[in-house]
Parts: C-alpha cells; structure tokens; sequence
C-alpha cells in the first residue's frame, strides 16, 4: 500500500521499519501525518506546528478503522516477537471520543443496558478495543515518553469494565422474572403419615416423573444474549473474577427465594435437633424441604447448567465451574436439613416422613449424573448417599422399635367388650402404611442394616402344622413377622384376662379377624406375609370362632334338645317347663352380656349373627312348634314360651353392636 504511515521501531540499537496501514492515501490525514516517520530533512518545528494546526481532526469513522487496523497490526507485530512501539495520534483522538461518549452514557452507577440498542452495541466494542489495548500495551514497550497515554487507558478501561459491570448486574437482579413453584408440589401426595391416620394413607406415586421447567430461571432471550455478550467483553477484558463473582451471588439469591417461596427456613441442625417440634418439622419443613428438593432436581439443575451455559457460552469450562459450585451450595444446605431429620429424637410417627426423604434422594441421584458435571458428580453423589443412608439407618432403627412398644404395652387390664385392642390398631395400621412404602423399606434393610440380628434373620423357621417349613424372605419381610409374631403373643396374653372363656375366643376372633384384613386390604403386605400365612390366621379364625360358639350356644342348644322330655311316649311336662325356664334364661344372660361385646367389623358382625341364628333359630323354632301345645292356652303357654321365633332372630341382631339392650319379649299367640 502505498504512503502508509510508519511506526519507527527500535530493537538492540538496530532501527527496523514497520508499516501500519493508512486509511486514505492523502497527506492531510492527521492521523497519518502525526504517524509518519521523519524525514531524513530537518524542518522547522514552528512550521511542524503550523501544519498540525491547520489539520482537521478525522471523522470518527476513519478513527475507528485506525485504531483497529492499529490494533490488528500490533497483535501480529506481537505475534512476530516485536517489542518497542510508538503511540500514534489517532489512539489519543479515540481515547478522546470515549471519555466523551462516556460522559453522554451516564457514568458509573447508572445501568442503561436495553434502553438504547446502539448504545449497548458501542459498549462492547469499545470495551473489546480498549481491553485490546491495553493488554497489548502491558505486553510492549512504549516508545515516545507515553506514560501519561497508558495510565488513560488503564483508567478508560476500568470504567469501561465497571459499566459492563453494572449492566450485568442489572440484567442479572433485575430482569429476572419471579420463580413460579407449586409449595405443594406437582406430587405431593398430601399424606399426614403418623400413626393416629395412617389406616387414611393412600396408595403412592412413588415414582410420578416431573416436567423439566423450561422457563426456568426466568430470563427473556434477549436478556441472556445481552449478559453472555457482557460476560464475553468482562472475561475478555481480564474482569473474570468480578463477573463469576457476580453471577454467583445472583443465583445464590435466587435460589433462596425459592426456598422461601416453597416454605423452607434457613435452620441450622442444633435447632432442627432441640428447638423445633416434630410437628412443625412433619406439618411443614419436611413436605417443604421434599418438594424443594425436588425441584432443585427437576428444574434447578437443568435450567442453572443451560443458563451458565448460555451466558458464559465464549468460557464453557468457566460455565462448568459455576454450576459445579452452586449446585454444590445448593445440594450441601439441603442435605444438612436432611441429617438433622434423621438426628431428632426416634419415634414411630416419623418414620414415614424420613422414608419420604430417602426416597427424593434416591431419586435425585440419576438426576445429578445426568446434568452436574463430571468432576462433580462423585462429591455430591457421595454426600447424597450419606445423607440417605443416615436417614435409612435411622428409619430401621424406628421400624425395629415397633418390637418393644408391643413389649411394653401393659397387659393388666382386658379391653371391654373384647373388641379390638388399641395395640393392634396401632401396629397393623403403621405396617399398613409401610406397605406403601415396601419397596424403599426393603432397599433400606437390604442396604443400611447395620447387624444381622438374631430373632430377625432373613431365614426364618416355623413350626407350622407340626412340620418345619423354612422360608426365605427379605430382610424387611422378617422384621414384619417377627413383629407379627409378637402382636399374636401379646394378644394371647390379653386374652387371658377375660375369665368367660366365649369372650377370650371372641377377643382373639375380633382382633384376628381386624389383623387379617389389614394384611389382605394392602397387596404389599399381602406379599410380605405370604399366602401361607394368610391360610394359617383364617385357620385360626375359624377355630376361634367354633371355640366361641361351642362356649356360648351350646347350653342354649342342649335346652332345646327333645331327648329326655317324654317318658313312655308322653311328654313328662315338669321337665319341659324346666327346659323353657332355663332357655330363656340363658338366652337373656347372653343377650345382656354380648350386646355389649364389641364388633366394629360389619361384615364379622354380621358373619357372627348370621351363623348364630342358623343354629338357633331353627332348634328353637323346631322345639316350641312341637312342644307349645303341651301348656295350656293362655297364662301358662305366657310363663314358659317367652320368645317367639322372630323374637330371637330380633334379639341375635342386636349383639355385639357395644350397646346394652333388655330384654323385652314380644308376645305372641
């Protein structure tokens, strides 16, 4: 190119001649003529003065195209191994045109990013040349006494950065939308899991997948592109740290008010442990963490990558990083929250709070291989499976604990009526509801179970019918029938306390019958227990029940019997009279008594008046249609037949509905 200024070189001593390249072949260019080398010729520095004078400055057009060519030539020079330079003219004019320019913006303080898109625009590339410049300028020697010249643009350069700074800043608070998260959860399944309403527990969605929110975090197309140009001119610039710095302590505080959206407080483990009652942490904390971590999970961890991926999309290892460190935050404060649960005081109550935990943990593993990077994956998979293998010991620890609160529960007084006892509505309403959770239960014992125990092993042997049958089953599936086993002892020793030995059968009836259902009510408990136990317990039911009937109805029956009524073919009638006197009396002792039994199952209630009256009924009304006209008609047929068919069949209908009736024959002729 020809008449291109020159940029006089020096090297060892040696003079070497560099060309920049000109904008215009003309020689009243200022920039050119301020650059030009000198001539070999003396001149008059007035006349040098006159001349500069009388110059007029370049538009801003050629100073940009200058300064950029000039930069472009100086990079190559570096690249080349040149050291020493000079400052041209024109840089000093464009350091000019960006203090003014920088003065119209706003200044420091004033973030104006998006009001005007050729502002935004000028922002950049001003930022991307001066960063240019001024690393180009610490990597050389200048020549020409510039020192001034290169503490401007060092000067220029971080007010440069520092509205880059609060530009990004501003995007970052300030056209973040608001979080839209369900407190409840899209599955929360609303379960109070504690013993008093356990028997209400519904049937889980253990595993109901969850959408990816992909409007999460919260920021317009435009606003990314606007940060990751910010980003890119900041870490270009040498202003990495400020920018990291600044991104992270953004989406700290965006997570934390999605914490605070979904109802979970900052608690440290001291206060979760000794401060906070149960049933605020069960009512509230726990259904809040549960959702919240599943939320870090399912939108929280795709959408924090994608948008550290977007913004920082010039530096993916420094994107990779960020996420790394914040999902690390993320997950270690939700953990914490975890270990203190399992920490706090065991009682039966928690644990299907506890399981509910586990099982989000459980879950959230594949989540994090699948978008946590690789260098980070094993920490918080570790800490993961630490925090649930807490919360798994923990929950076998309460579990097991069901063996001594059916040890403990006191045996001196008999339940009325011989209905259900509290101690079994307790225990297979709790193993009820951890049939809903039967596959986690048997993960944790196969994997947290700290001792094999011995009257819990996996390989359990029972007599049964007089053969020994040898069983495998999981770990759980035993400590389930050792507790079983326990509740039937129990219930043996309770039934003792009744003297009538009707009422022990039929307490072992109801409370069997209760056990039962419970079991078959629930298929994974039906599972656990086994088809074989199923067939032992009905047999059991029905021995029960033939016990109770044999003790109860028996005398009745032998009062209807018609051997030893007739002597010699006639009816001998101080024996029938007897017969009918001891009838009804046996028969209102029972109403009395067993009116008030207890059978809140309707159908064994139901089952039980059923069988009583196929007996009864027609003995009786056998008996006094062949017997009736043996009295006298009136006064005497009154005395003696007390109770018509109908009548019993009325009176068997009202036992054991726990409600005392007297008996009140209806008469008739």
């Amino acid at each position: 190119m020809e008449n291109n200024d020159n940029l006089a070189e020096n090297s060892g001593g040696n003079n070497v001649d560099d060309t920049v390249p000109s904008s215009t072949h003309d020689h009243d260019d200022g920039a050119a003529a301020e650059a030009a080398p000198s001539s070999p010729k003396e001149h008059d520095p007035a006349e040098e003065e006159k001349k500069k004078e009388e110059v007029a400055p370049p538009p801003p057009e050629k100073v940009l195209e200058e300064i950029d060519r000039f930069l472009v030539t100086l990079k190559q020079r570096s690249d080349g191994g040149a050291a020493n330079f000079e400052i041209p003219g024109f840089v000093e004019r464009y350091l000019d045109m960006v203090e003014e320019k920088m003065v119209k913006y706003g200044g420091v303080g004033k973030a104006k990013w998006g009001q005007v898109a050729e502002e935004d625009s000028w922002l950049i590339e001003t930022a991307d040349r001066i960063s240019k410049l001024m690393m180009l300028q610490n990597d050389h020697h200048i020549n020409g006494g510039k020192d001034s010249l290169v503490n401007r643009v060092t000067s220029i350069h971080q007010r440069v950065m520092s509205l880059l700074e609060e530009d990004f800043r501003f995007l970052m608070e300030e056209c973040r939308m608001p979080t839209e998260l369900d407190p409840g959860g899209n599955n929360n399944n609303n379960n109070n899991n504690n013993s008093n309403n356990s028997s209400n527990h519904g049937k889980r969605k253990q595993d109901q997948e969850w959408e990816y929110d992909t409007n999460f975090p919260g920021y317009t197309e435009e606003a990314i592109s606007g940060m990751s140009k910010i980003v890119t001119a900041m870490i270009s610039g040498g202003y990495e740290s400020e920018c990291c710095q600044l991104y992270i302590i953004s989406r700290r505080n965006a997570f934390e008010e999605i914490h605070n959206k979904l109802g979970l407080e900052k608690i440290s483990i001291d206060d979760m442990v000794q401060k906070i009652p149960w049933e605020t942490l069960a009512r509230e904390m726990i259904p809040a963490w549960t959702n919240t971590f599943k939320q870090c999970a399912w939108v929280y961890f795709p959408g924090e990558r994608k948008l550290a991926e977007e913004i920082f999309v010039s530096s993916p290892n420094t994107a990779r990083g960020l996420f790394s460190n914040l999902s690390r935050g993320v997950v270690i404060q939700l953990l914490n929250f975890a270990e203190g649960a399992a920490m706090t005081k065991r009682a039966g109550e928690k644990l299907f709070k506890l399981l509910d935990m586990y099982e989000t943990l459980r879950h959230t593993i594949p989540i994090v291989k699948k978008f946590v990077p690789e260098e980070s994956v094993e920490e918080i998979k570790t800490e993961i499976c630490l925090a649930k293998s807490r919360l798994g010991e923990t929950g076998i620890s309460i579990f097991c604990d069901l063996e001594n609160q059916i040890k403990s529960d006191p045996t001196k007084t008999a339940v009325p009526g011989g209905a259900v006892h509290p101690i079994t509505r307790y225990i297979m309403n709790y193993l009820n509801t951890a049939g809903d959770y039967k596959e986690t239960l048997e993960q944790v014992f196969r994997e947290h179970s700290q001792t094999e125990r011995a009257d819990s092993t996996s390989k359990l042997q029972r007599e049964k019918d007089g053969a020994l049958e040898r069983e495998t089953v999981s770990p759980f599936a035993g400590q389930v029938m050792r507790v079983m086993e326990l509740l039937d002892s129990s219930l043996d020793g309770k039934a003792r306390l009744y003297k009538d030995v009707s009422l022990s059968n039929f307490f072992m009836m109801n409370n069997g019958r209760y056990i039962l259902q419970k079991i078959k009510g629930s298929s994974e408990m039906s599972q656990v227990m086994g088809d074989t136990w199923i067939r032992k317990k009905s047999s059991d039911l029905r021995n029960y029940h033939k016990t109770y009937q044999r003790e109860t109805w028996s005398r009745v029956l032998q009062c209807l019997n018609h051997e030893g009524l007739s002597v010699n073919g006639k009816v001998h009638k101080p024996v029938l009279k007897e017969r009918f006197k001891s009838f009804n009396s046996l028969f209102d002792d029972i109403h009395k008594t067993q009116s008030s039994w207890v059978v809140k199952d309707e159908q064994l209630q139901s089952e039980l008046r059923v069988s009583i009256s196929a007996v009864v009924i027609p003995a009786y009304r056998s008996f006094i249609g062949r017997f009736a006209q043996i009295f006298d008609p009136g006064r005497q047929t009154e005395k003696y037949i007390k109770y018509q068919a109908e009548d019993i069949e009325t009176k068997i209908d009202e036992l054991f509905d726990g409600k005392p009736h007297q008996s009140m024959a209806r008469k008739r002729t």
